[in-house]
């Protein structure tokens, strides 16, 4: 039976070496992503986050590990995009994505119906830019942290996801402004969509 503490430490130790072996693949040294090995690392993160942990300490530190190897997908998973499509291309339709479009100034508020204290909605209007997507990733990232868990969406995954459900309620209910906000049901992170009326 394995020591809780070694546990931990192999994993923060297997997170390394796989970090050096993608390290070797995005250098050229080695032909092939170690997939194997990312997928065995990924096994034990959901064995260990199945446990129930009681001491405290070693909950922060698992969350901690877990933030850092989430880190390490996103920028994996960026790299390999960048080698897929051509450093050029890729820059260019990062920098579309995060260039704030040209948005009319809001209308001036008018009173609304629901209480006014803080907004766990996120709004999404047509050409948003990736601030508003960035913001509901971190709050997906975060419910999922606090459960002990991976989250199980990119954020290129989120942005088609947001986008469809959004086409889908203002076809639907005939408005430009839908609102989104993360909730944990039954130990399932999960987005809910309402139409907001402009």
């Amino acid at each position: 039976m394995i020591k809780q503490d070694d546990e931990l430490d192999k994993l923060e130790e297997d997170i390394r070496r796989l970090k050096n072996r993608y390290d070797q693949f995005f250098n050229g040294i080695t032909k092939t992503p170690p997939s194997f090995e990312r997928h065995q690392i990924e096994s034990v993160i959901h064995e260990i986050s199945k446990q129930k942990m009681r001491d405290k300490t070693r909950r922060f530190r698992f969350t901690t590990i877990l933030s850092r190897y989430n880190q390490y997908r996103e920028l994996w998973a960026r790299k390999m995009r960048e080698r897929e499509e051509g450093p050029l291309d890729f820059r260019r339709r990062q920098a579309a994505m995060e260039a704030a479009p040209v948005v009319p100034p809001p209308p001036p508020p008018r009173p609304s119906v629901t209480s006014a204290g803080a907004d766990p909605y996120v709004r999404m209007t047509p050409g948003a830019n990736g601030e508003e997507i960035r913001r509901l990733y971190g709050e997906i990232e975060r419910a999922h942290l606090e459960m002990g868990k991976l989250p199980n969406v990119s954020l290129e995954q989120l942005t088609s996801m947001i986008q469809k459900q959004s086409d889908v309620v203002r076809a639907k209910y005939n408005v430009k402004t839908v609102a989104f906000r993360v909730e944990t049901i039954d130990g399932k992170v999960k987005l809910k969509a309402k139409p907001l009326q402009d």
